[in-house]
């Protein structure tokens, strides 16, 4: 048996996606900026496509900016914010420490061109208080940017309260949504934010497709520059079946949730009790309460995180150390720090994420496969310490 608990890092397209995106490929071939008949019939497509989107996150379709995905969604809410309001004298940038690295390094980008960024820290529990937000604003804050539910942790963050104070400060909110969207209800007008990012390979549909929401209103200035399309927000010819891929995995989500929810966070809660009983010297990292439904985050006392990794990959098991857009570093997890846990933990976590096809019987495998690679692993590393005459 293969399991795949790396939901986090992409999902597996659901069967109707597939069709979609096959057809779309096949039949949709004219652009959908231009005026005749194939051109039209590729827009249309498109607009389904939109409605379905704003549809899962309660927006408007005229909200709805189709990018590439997570990242460039994320860096056009950013800079293009940013840079709208460089004018007024806000050049302030407000993120919590543990964003995803399309945030942080886009911080990092535009501090090189002189604006100020502050990362505001937070405790053991992984969520942010909005306390500590409060406290990095400044009156020349231009954004907020915090993410709604963390890809390593899954913690979901009190986004609400924080727009609510950075909008007293005149202040613009962006979250990042990509680990939430699909999982969990989203209400763009309940959160209260003024830009959200999601993207469709995390919720079964194909990469390369994501939107950037943005309220009716909100000032932004284009990243890419080309044509009108995207009502002149974001420039260049529509991928059409990588959206169309979109809208299905939008209304699949949107008609499952209320039943995949619960279902997900049973069978989260049982791999995880399972592991915590079998296992000594192990332990859920951050808030068990506030999270999303798939994912738990686990620290597994003297064993080095990639070694079990590689041991459960050889059975068929894949899980991740964190993120994927982190792998191939020998670095300890950002989000980890900045939670302030001991050097350690920040090595020796595994992040298990379930979706869709994940299954009681892949459950149970994990839980079964597990005590032995860590009893096997702990044993090589007792017999590595040398002994002292």
């Amino acid at each position: 048996m293969r399991v795949y608990f790396d939901y986090n890092a992409t999902t597996p397209l659901a069967p109707e996606v597939v069709d979609a995106v096959a057809r779309a490929s096949r039949d949709l071939y004219g652009n959908a900026s231009s005026v005749h008949h194939f051109g039209q019939q590729a827009k249309a497509a498109v607009d389904d496509a939109r409605s379905a989107a704003a549809a899962l996150i309660n927006g408007d379709p005229s909200e709805i900016v189709f990018t590439s995905g997570g990242t460039e969604s994320d860096n056009f809410a950013i800079r293009g914010a940013a840079e709208a309001l460089e004018p007024s004298g806000r050049r302030h940038l407000v993120a919590s420490a543990i964003e995803h690295e399309a945030v942080l390094n886009t911080f990092k980008a535009l501090a090189r061109r002189g604006w100020r960024t502050t990362l505001v820290p937070l405790d053991q529990s992984g969520v942010i208080s909005p306390d500590r937000v409060r406290e990095a604003l400044c009156d020349d804050t231009a954004l907020v940017s915090v993410m709604h539910a963390n890809n390593e942790i899954g913690t979901i963050q009190p986004i609400a309260a924080i727009a609510a104070i950075a909008h007293e400060r005149g202040a613009l909110v962006h979250t990042d949504a990509v680990q939430s969207t699909g999982k969990i209800p989203i209400d763009v007008r309940g959160l209260g934010v003024d830009l959200l990012a999601l993207s469709a390979h995390k919720f079964n549909g194909p990469k390369g497709a994501g939107v950037l929401w943005i309220k009716r209103g909100t000032r932004m200035l284009p990243v890419l520059t080309g044509g009108k399309h995207e009502r002149n927000r974001r420039a260049g010819t529509e991928n059409v079946p990588a959206i169309v891929g979109l809208g299905v995995a939008a209304g699949l989500a949107t008609q499952k949730m209320a039943a995949e929810t619960p279902r997900l966070s049973a069978l989260r809660d049982h791999l995880e009790q399972g592991i915590l009983t079998r296992i000594p010297g192990t332990i859920v990292n951050g808030d068990s309460r506030a999270r999303v439904p798939n994912t738990s985050n686990i620290s597994f006392d003297r064993v080095e995180a990639e070694s079990l990794l590689i041991a459960l990959d050889l059975e068929g098991i894949a899980v991740s150390t964190g993120s994927a857009c982190s792998s191939g570093t020998l670095e300890p997890s950002h989000v980890l720090r900045a939670m302030g846990l001991p050097s350690h933990r920040t090595q020796n976590s595994l992040r298990f994420s379930l979706g869709m096809f994940s299954t009681d019987a892949e459950v149970e495998r994990v839980i079964d496969v597990l005590p032995r690679l860590v009893d096997k692993l702990r044993g090589l590393t007792r017999a590595a310490v040398p002994v002292r005459r």
